[in-house]
């Protein structure tokens, strides 16, 4: 005979633990109805000849508002690729090895020996691009661990321009989202400067619906130190990156610290 108690704790077992989430989800971008960018992506996706490879650190995917989504959903399938480690490559990375060994391949970081994208001989293309995606001592370590990188061809952006990515600290004035690099790295190599703006259309969304919300639009820290508004003292990391970026990228790593 079952007792009402018994009845009780039969339901209270048949609760699950999670709270439901009743918002609804775009299932595109995986985000709230209400905050979806998707109406903003080219419709069709953009066609283009290069391909962008993104090696990105874990962290990254943890990230919520991460654009290297923005920029796989807004080219054509097959046009940006995720590969995920803190090494590269290793064995669950499939083709990167044949992608690493290719002579079309570029790697975008900024070493002494890397040359502005803007001199690469397009008529050698179409080229694939290799973008670490972390922060910048994340970016490092990813570089220092794989000696894969280190024989690739290396390239940098010179006129970065300041983020579109305006509810984001940056370190420097130089400092690009994932999208925003991909994007100005496309259309240089594509010919197409139209690309860096229509590429970049669902962070402008994004930004004015967080900034229309209560966010505020903030500006970098190398701004805020220059005009004497940096509330901390600056760390010798920060130090170190601010040093790194007007001695050997031309002012801009062209690399974003938050994704």
């Amino acid at each position: 005979m079952t007792t009402p108690e018994d009845e009780a704790w039969q339901d209270l077992v048949g609760i699950s633990a999670d709270p439901p989430d009743r918002r609804d989800k775009c299932e595109q971008c995986k985000r709230p109805a209400v905050v979806c960018w998707c109406p903003a992506l080219p419709h069709p996706p953009e066609a283009v000849a290069s391909q962008i490879v993104i090696l990105q650190h874990p962290a990254e995917e943890k990230r919520s508002l991460r654009t290297a989504l923005m920029l796989q959903l807004g080219l054509e399938p097959g046009k940006c690729v995720v590969y995920k480690g803190k090494r590269f490559p290793n064995k669950n990375h499939g083709d990167l090895q044949r992608i690493l060994d290719s002579p079309q391949t570029l790697l975008l970081y900024p070493s002494k020996d890397s040359v502005p994208l803007e001199e690469v001989d397009r008529s050698g293309g179409p080229y694939t691009l290799l973008l670490i995606d972390g922060t910048w001592p994340q970016a490092k370590a990813i570089y220092a661990s794989s000696p894969a990188l280190h024989r690739l061809r290396q390239v940098k952006l010179i006129a970065v321009g300041i983020s579109d990515y305006i509810i984001r600290t940056q370190p420097t004035e130089g400092c690009l989202s994932t999208l925003e690099t991909a994007a100005q790295c496309l259309a240089v190599l594509e010919a197409r400067p139209e690309l860096r703006q229509t590429l970049v259309r669902p962070l402008h969304t994004l930004c004015k619906y967080q900034l229309d919300n209560g966010a505020v639009e903030h500006q970098s820290k190398e701004f805020l130190m220059k005009n004497n508004q940096y509330p901390k003292p600056i760390g010798k990391r920060l130090s170190r990156l601010l040093n790194y970026s007007n001695t050997v990228c031309g002012g801009g790593l062209g690399k974003e610290q938050d994704t």
